[in-house]
């Protein structure tokens, strides 16, 4: 189970679209389209978002997205009718990066709140670097890994110097495996200075084929977050 999205849209075709996007990187993410008017005409339908809202909430919560300011009063209209449950929250975010930063997030476990703010800081580099941050406590130098002291804390990082072998290098699928599956540890990581479980600070990197990675982790997951980076860098993200 995780928190559930919802895409208001003016357009069938264009909630569909992110919605096929976003679960490309999000495959256990529930992503429910509400696009255009109940005739298939350009709009916003009631009907059409308070059934995406009960279908998207599944116990965890639900996020919605919307794309015009009159989408947005549809939703809080939904909102109100349903007796503004506790569990459903606008997200004030541009529609198809706060998606893709949404859903990623949610596929990592995280709860509504965190989900909502993904959305609404993934064009936010700085935001988006401090959501992403976990406390840690002081960890020990791995060998295996690599280390160096952290001046801050007093912790030994775990490094890995790791180089791009797939075609495409870390575009937006791997971005999001990588983020998805690191926002899940109890870890601080950068990736090449950027916050490792941050999808959308990933993607700025630009990083293609043979470019080299610098990661480096701290906290009590630290270990087990470099070497799953390793895995799946070596392994082309599964696209060689």
């Amino acid at each position: 189970m995780s928190v559930g999205l919802v895409i208001v849209s003016h357009s069938a075709q264009l909630a569909a679209g992110v919605v096929e996007l976003a679960a490309q990187m999000a495959r256990d993410v529930l992503l429910v389209p509400a696009g255009g008017t109940d005739d298939g005409g350009i709009g916003t339908s009631l009907e059409k978002v308070m059934a995406a809202l009960d279908a998207a909430n599944t116990g965890d919560g639900v996020v919605v997205l919307t794309d015009l300011g009159s989408a947005v009063m549809t939703a809080e209209a939904a909102l109100e009718f349903m007796g503004n449950p506790q569990d459903i929250v606008l997200a004030d975010a541009p529609l198809v990066e706060g998606a893709v930063a949404a859903s990623v997030t949610a596929q990592s476990g995280a709860n509504m709140a965190t989900v909502r703010a993904a959305a609404e800081t993934a064009l936010d580099p700085a935001a988006a670097g401090a959501l992403g941050s976990v406390g840690t406590s002081s960890g020990t130098d791995h060998g295996a890994g690599g280390g160096s002291e952290d001046g801050a804390t007093g912790s030994a990082a775990v490094t890995a110097q790791l180089k791009l072998i797939n075609p495409m290098g870390l575009h937006a699928r791997p971005a999001a495996v990588l983020a998805g599956e690191l926002g899940a540890m109890d870890v601080e990581i950068e990736i090449n200075g950027v916050d490792g479980q941050s999808v959308m600070m990933l993607m700025t990197l630009g990083a293609g084929q043979g470019t080299e990675l610098k990661v480096s982790a701290t906290g009590p997951d630290a270990q087990k977050a470099v070497d799953l980076v390793r895995s799946e860098v070596e392994a082309g993200f599964g696209e060689i």
